[in-house]
């Protein structure tokens, strides 16, 4: 089966194609990037007209790519830049109705939950109690959890991209800003920390999102070149020091750095230190990265929707034996397919 993931998110519009069943390793074979900081185009509480005009016209170009390419289904889904507009659903009628994709809005929960699908998938069974964490453009995704499902799943508005249009009017950031960033970064978090610790540490602490991989590169994780499988950490005494270093950088500079993309350079600051104050939060000496994140859970929960083939698996969801299969993976949010 090939599937196209369509992820509307708060920066880009990434539509990731890959070839997979169910119980195999999907397979990618294309990634396209649309760089679109929708969050930016929220003005008011609304998705102003220039926002939603280059959303449209990325879905759509996205939809011939996806055709083009032989998808079997399209999974199209957005996020906190979408969701959080007052007017997200003119605007996802519209997509609807100029592109015939049918783009669903995940709720934060539901993002931090397959987030953590993916993750956990990565990782095993033998990662035990695993916390995962992401920092997307318009919120931070949190999740614990020893099953598929989490026990908690949180998302708060503590995303790069919203966090420095709202709190940064200079570039570098002066050092009043940063400092109010990080006492309010600390207030948000601390309630959902408490929470998330509530059933003990975990045993495995696990990041996601391109904000955590450019600060692992930062403190010296290996590049991406080395590929997905090489074991990235980033400890809470390399980003303490990254965060004084970048801090003090302007986007121009930032964007430089080997890791960052210039188009997220801008955000990275805030991004460190929503980092910084969910590890501190978190008693979190240290973290690894996860090359697989929510695209990857999207994936994961719509296979896991297909019936096995062959072995001792019917259709029914049953043994040949008769007796009932394993239940309750979670299931996506996702967008139909319409041809």
């Amino acid at each position: 089966m090939r599937l196209g993931v369509l992820d509307v998110g708060s920066n880009t519009v990434h539509l990731l194609v890959v070839d997979a069943h169910r119980g195999a390793h999907p397979t990618p074979q294309s990634s396209t990037k649309t760089a679109l900081r929708l969050a930016e185009h929220v003005v008011g509480g609304q998705l102003a007209r220039k926002g939603a005009d280059a959303l449209v016209s990325a879905v759509a170009e996205a939809r011939r790519e996806a055709r083009a390419l032989g998808c079997d289904d399209l999974l199209a889904f957005a996020t906190s830049a979408v969701r959080d507009a007052d007017n997200s659903d003119a605007v996802l009628a519209r997509v609807r109705e100029e592109t015939g994709v049918d783009l669903q809005v995940l709720t934060g929960p539901d993002e931090a939950a397959l987030t953590f699908l993916a993750v956990r998938r990565w990782f095993g069974w033998s990662a035990g109690r695993l916390l995962s964490l992401d920092i997307g453009g318009g919120s931070l995704e949190m999740a614990v959890g020893r099953d598929e499902r989490p026990d908690v799943a949180l998302s708060l508005p503590l995303g790069a991209g919203r966090l420095t249009r709202d709190w940064f009017a200079a570039d570098p950031p002066d050092r009043k800003e940063t400092r109010a960033l990080a006492e309010y970064v600390h207030d948000t978090v601390a309630p959902a920390a408490a929470a998330l610790l509530d059933g003990g540490s975990p045993d495995r602490a696990v990041v996601t999102s391109k904000t955590f991989r450019s600060l692992a590169r930062l403190t010296g994780a290996a590049p991406r070149s080395a590929g997905p499988r090489v074991h990235r950490r980033l400890t809470a005494a390399g980003l303490r020091q990254v965060v004084a270093f970048i801090s003090r950088m302007d986007s121009a500079d930032l964007a430089e750095l080997e890791g960052v993309s210039a188009s997220r350079a801008h955000q990275l600051v805030a991004g460190a230190i929503v980092a910084r104050g969910a590890m501190d939060a978190l008693g979190l000496e240290e973290v690894e990265v996860c090359p697989w994140a929510l695209r990857e859970g999207v994936i994961l929960g719509r296979l896991d929707q297909v019936p096995l083939e062959g072995g001792p698996f019917a259709a029914d969801g049953t043994y040949t034996t008769g007796r009932p299969a394993a239940t309750g993976r979670p299931t996506p949010t996702t967008a139909r397919w319409n041809g």
